[in-house]
């Protein structure tokens, strides 16, 4: 699988992605105290929905964010925290095209989370890929709470924990490009905890095979390591349905309390909004249950 933002921005995955996220951050900021946002794997930061994608064959790739945020664009009565996720990605759209305009750019994570920051919290973004490093760089250049590192984010894990605020909150979404990526993220996870075990985990994934992600999600609750550890998922579209990836999950390792409650209070939005077909669902369970 191939999930590179640039080719899938603001679909489905990236609006419950975010919309999650955006609680996430909201919840740290609970307590006074600063935290750090630590993303793994920030991509470019932004995206341009109107860009043209070639298929390997000349055909031109449909755009993905019609079925994703371009649902939820207009919509009314969502969820106050659905609603404040909209509002921050119409933010960034006008920021570009001018207030009330169509949508024609999608923030990724790290400005979903930046437009959030108080004074006291920061955000080290972490990209390998140089081109989308630099212009990444390049968009936060002037954020003095936000820094741009060029490096492999499991890297990060290691030298970025424990970070001076004891307080973190770090996504782990990668591009999901190897067959080995969720060995990658447990053995990332490994470290991390060893490093740091208070720290909120949030790791994305895509489910493209059910019986691929619940045995990631279970050889994550089976480890020595694991702290309490929620998972929300969203799916699209039932078992039967042709299209590849289906749903996508959020598995939060030390979440915050009552975050749980929170992913109740906007999944069926989601689904409603989202479903391709009747197949469509969401669940939040407890893998590893709170003591």
């Amino acid at each position: 699988m191939n999930y590179r933002h640039h080719y899938h921005a603001g679909n489905y995955a990236d609006v419950f992605k975010h919309a999650l996220l955006r609680q996430l951050v909201a919840a740290m900021q609970r307590k006074e105290k600063g935290f750090l946002y630590l993303d793994t794997h920030a991509g470019r930061g932004g995206y341009d929905l109107s860009t043209t994608t070639m298929l390997p064959d000349g055909r031109e790739r449909a755009p993905e964010w019609p079925a994703g945020i371009g649902r939820l664009w207009d919509a009314a009565n969502l969820p106050a925290s659905l609603a404040v996720y909209v509002a921050a990605v119409k933010e960034f759209n006008a920021r570009r095209t001018g207030a009330g305009c169509e949508l024609h750019y999608y923030p990724g994570s790290p400005w979903i989370v930046q437009a959030a920051l108080r004074p006291q919290d920061r955000a080290a973004l972490c990209e390998l890929r140089e081109d989308d490093a630099e212009a990444l760089d390049i968009a936060f250049g002037r954020e003095v709470r936000v820094k741009v590192h060029a490096m492999d984010g499991y890297v990060a894990l290691k030298a970025m924990l424990p970070p001076p605020e004891k307080r973190a909150l770090v996504l782990i979404d990668p591009p999901f490009e190897s067959a080995a990526e969720f060995a990658d993220i447990r053995m990332g996870l490994r470290d991390a905890l060893q490093r740091f075990p208070s720290g909120v985990y949030a790791i994305w994934y895509p489910i493209t095979e059910r019986a691929k992600s619940d045995r990631f999600i279970a050889e994550i609750a089976a480890s020595p390591f694991a702290p309490p550890t929620v998972c929300a998922e969203l799916q699209i579209a039932g078992d039967s349905a042709e299209v590849r990836m289906k749903g996508c999950g959020l598995l939060v390792l030390n979440p915050p309390w009552r975050i749980d409650e929170e992913f109740r209070a906007v999944l069926p939005a989601l689904v409603e909004k989202l479903q391709l077909d009747a197949g469509a669902s969401a669940r939040v369970s407890w893998p590893v249950p709170e003591r």
